[in-house]
């Protein structure tokens, strides 16, 4: 049954926000077991509750996977937070390798639009603006990495994240 709930997902205590999905306990010693399990498989270091929190997205706002052969657009305002990241990965948790080494956008380098709000395009192919390439992958993971944000924003019932619309489909 671990072995299960460990291949499955991040264990108890879920966040969801739209599509995007949290386990904010998941770097602490309150973590549940299942975390635990999960973690020490992936071999992956979580984020601790006092450090920031990490949301991930497996589909767009239709609910269809995100597929790296389509061009999609993740759009809108972050929660609140100090410094934050968003990184592509293909359907097995890697870096997806492109010719222009392009894995992720930082809130330091990404270009915003009016109000604060970014547009992000994932493609296959150059696009206008803040572009990542997809390559050749089918499934594609979206983790927006948060950095010194208060909690209690992230639990918050009006608490948004960005939408992830398909744009356009082969």
């Amino acid at each position: 049954m671990t072995w299960v709930m460990s291949a499955r997902d991040n264990g108890f205590g879920v966040l969801d926000i739209g599509v995007w999905r949290a386990w904010p306990k998941s770097g602490t010693a309150e973590a549940d077991p299942y975390a635990r399990a999960v973690f020490a498989r992936s071999g992956e270091l979580p984020i601790g509750l006092s450090e920031g929190i990490s949301f991930v997205a497996t589909t767009d706002n239709q609910g269809y996977a995100i597929d790296g052969h389509c061009i999609t657009r993740i759009s809108g305002k972050l929660l609140p937070a100090r410094f934050w990241t968003l990184t592509i990965y293909d359907g097995r948790g890697r870096l997806i390798e492109n010719p222009a080494a392009r894995h992720g956008f930082t809130s330091t380098e990404v270009v915003f639009g009016d109000e604060g709000t970014v547009d992000i395009w994932l493609s296959p192919r150059a696009h206008s603006g803040n572009w990542l390439p997809t390559g050749e992958s089918e499934r594609i993971v979206a983790v927006i990495r948060l950095y010194d944000t208060p909690t209690g924003v992230a639990r918050s019932e009006a608490a948004q994240m960005p939408s992830i619309t398909r744009e356009k489909c082969p």
